[in-house]
Order: C-alpha cells, then sequence, then structure tokens
C-alpha cells in the first residue's frame, strides 16, 4: 500500500522550515499541497505590540520592579503621553496595518517602511534610515528573509535615537544581538521590548537582566481564541486537500490532479 501526502499544514503564519518546491521526492502521481494560516494572530500579535508600547510610556513594568524592590517614589515618574509619540513601523502586513490601526486611534503619527508601500491612509511612507532618526517607538513587523536578516544592525541601532523604544514581535534574527548588546551598554535607546529572540530560548544574561528591557516568551501570537482558529483553519485545509478541492491558504501552486480522497485514505 502506498501512503500518500496530499497535504502539509504549516502551525505558523511564515514557513522557514518548509521547502515548497524540494521538501522531498513524493510519491508517483501524488501532488503535495502547503499550506499556512496567515491570518490567525493579527489581532494579537498587534495587540502585543502596543501593549508593549503603553508598557513603557506608563513605566508598568518598571514601577512593578521597584515597588516588588521596596521602593516607592511616583514623585520619580519621568512618564510620557502616546498621543505625542512619533512610531516607526517597519513592515506593513496584515499586523503591521492593524497596529498602525490601533496606534492612530492613540492620536500617534504613524512612519512606515515597507518594500511595498500603497495607499494605505493615515501613514507616512518613509525610508529606513528616515524612520529610524524621527520616530519615538520603532517597531518591526518585517518578515525574515536573507534580505532582512539582522536589519537592524549597529549601523541602523545608531540612527536610532537614543530615547527611543525598539520593539520586536516579529521574528528574533531582526536584530542583531551583539549590536544590541554593543547599544545598551553604551546608554544607547531608552527601552527594548522583545517577543522574539536571535537565539531563543537563549537569552543573552545582559539583556535579560538589563532594567530597560522587557522580554516575553514568543507568546505574542497566543491567546485562546487565536490557537483555537489556527487549528481550526489547518485542518480544514487538510480536508480540503484530501477532497480533491483547493486549499484556503496556498502556499505553493500544486494542482491535486491525483486526489487522495477522504475514502480512499480511511
Amino acid at each position: 500500500m502506498t501512503t500518500v501526502c496530499s497535504s502539509v499544514p504549516a502551525g505558523s503564519i511564515r514557513h522557514p522550515w518548509v521547502s515548497t518546491t524540494s521538501m522531498w521526492p513524493p510519491p508517483p502521481h501524488a501532488a503535495v499541497a502547503v499550506t499556512n494560516v496567515t491570518d490567525y494572530c493579527v489581532d494579537e500579535v498587534s495587540d502585543h505590540a502596543v501593549g508593549f508600547i503603553l508598557d513603557w510610556t506608563r513605566g508598568i513594568t518598571v514601577f512593578d520592579r521597584d515597588v516588588t524592590a521596596g521602593s516607592w517614589n511616583p514623585a520619580g515618574a519621568q512618564l510620557k503621553r502616546l498621543r505625542d509619540r512619533t512610531i516607526g513601523i517597519v513592515g506593513l502586513g496584515r499586523i503591521g496595518r492593524a497596529t498602525a490601526s490601533k496606534l492612530a486611534a492613540f492620536g500617534c503619527q504613524i512612519l512606515v517602511h515597507t518594500t511595498t508601500p500603497d495607499g494605505t491612509a493615515g501613514v507616512e511612507f518613509v525610508s529606513l534610515q528616515k524612520l529610524l532618526f524621527s520616530s519615538d517607538v520603532v517597531v518591526l513587523h518585517a518578515p525574515l528573509s536573507s534580505r532582512t536578516h539582522h536589519l537592524i544592525d549597529a549601523q541602523h541601532l545608531s540612527f536610532m535615537r537614543s530615547d527611543a523604544l525598539l520593539v520586536n514581535v516579529s521574528r528574533g534574527g531582526l536584530i542583531d544581538t551583539e549590536a544590541l548588546v554593543a547599544a545598551l551598554k553604551a546608554g544607547h535607546l531608552a527601552g527594548v521590548a522583545l517577543d522574539v529572540l536571535d537565539e531563543k530560548p537563549d537569552v543573552d544574561p545582559y539583556v535579560c537582566s538589563h532594567p530597560r528591557v522587557v522580554i516575553t516568551p514568543h507568546v505574542a501570537f497566543s491567546s485562546d481564541a487565536s490557537v483555537t482558529e489556527l487549528r481550526t483553519k489547518a485542518a480544514e485545509d487538510v480536508v480540503r486537500a484530501l477532497a480533491g478541492q483547493p486549499p484556503h491558504y496556498p502556499c505553493n501552486t500544486t494542482s491535486l490532479t491525483h486526489p487522495t480522497t477522504l475514502e480512499e485514505a480511511r
């Protein structure tokens, strides 16, 4: 009996571990549809980015640490009005747009750098260098690729304002960790908020212990609703592939000319 793999669902927005052209030699006359659910956690990741920014402007984590350590000093607060901040967003896909929309509701000025600028209202498209120079907060929403690996390196960190916040809720490899450590040691950047790391789950000890750094363990995508949506949509695409129907979330252009039906799979 020959087992035919008709569908490979990737349980994430991006699928760096899947090659859609050379996964393996499939069985004769078999087609392999690779799918990935691209829209299941737009709300969650954009909420997380905004949450990081609010945490920084209102000093929530900093004050929590102080109070836990026995310090009660409200007079020492140096907080910021979010409406007065300029937010730079690198990457304007679904999540980047959602983040921009939410921050625009606070009254922020929104700068965007993307390889495919469009007619999105309420944002100003600028070069990466101008975005870094001009932004109080830089939010990374770009995908990780050979072109964007270590996009935020020593040079680009030096372009950022010394009183700025850097937020990464996309992929850890977008930031050069060694360059980030050097910037923090030099007193550059007022804050760093990371949900992803270059070498997760290993956290650079200096970054992990730095008082101006907040880290969450790659949970920006997560909620009860998003995980249920991901699993449901991934399973539905497997069922469609087994039934010889095109998936809703195709990664490749494979046509299931010889589908394995549900009856044949039993």
